[in-house]
């Protein structure tokens, strides 16, 4: 492993500690999660409308999200994305999940360097999988991915007015290009 990679996976950890100990001296109530997650059909490719980003996703265009899942029940997941502008050098990541709550699949928990998992909430979901929300307990993080490069103004209202209700400073929400 080169020193670059190792850096970024210092960098990685170091968040996820950061967002454990948010989580912990939280005094929000839980998020409240979707009744159940089909995970076959959350499979695939999300493209990222929006976030709170994390410092690693500042200034990020065309950020998508793509989970297969494994044989073994994990899932693994690309994390992609331009860096700084459209045509910027494509920064890639591949984190591993874990369904933690196997009866809605709602709950997940992300690895991006072993042991440490963060927690990986779906808060949001459309009937048609056309859209989704994730969320982590801090409130400090937050993606809406949608299956195609764009999503309805009204619906994006609609998701932002339901993620207000579960406590986030929607102030924060960054809208990220795609092209």
């Amino acid at each position: 492993m080169n020193f670059t990679r190792f850096a970024v996976l210092g960098i990685w950890l170091s968040f996820f500690v950061h967002i454990s100990a948010c989580e912990t001296t939280s005094k929000l109530p839980p998020l409240k999660l979707v009744d159940k997650v089909d995970i076959p059909r959350f499979m695939g490719k999300w493209y990222v409308i929006a976030n709170i980003p994390t410092f690693i996703e500042k200034g990020a265009h065309n950020a998508t999200e793509s989970y297969d899942l494994e044989k073994d029940g994990s899932i693994a997941i690309t994390f992609r994305f331009n860096k700084k502008s459209s045509d910027g050098p494509v920064v890639e990541y591949h984190p591993k999940a874990f369904v933690h709550d196997t009866k809605s699949n709602a709950e997940w928990r992300v690895q991006f360097l072993w042991p440490f998992l963060a927690d990986y909430l779906v808060i949001d979901l459309a009937d048609d999988y056309s859209f989704t929300v994730i969320g982590v307990p801090s409130r400090g993080y937050l993606w809406i991915m949608a299956r195609s490069t764009k999503m309805d103004p009204k619906t994006y209202q609609t998701v932002i007015e339901r993620i207000a209700a579960q406590g986030y400073d929607v102030s924060k929400i960054q809208k990220v290009p795609q092209s």
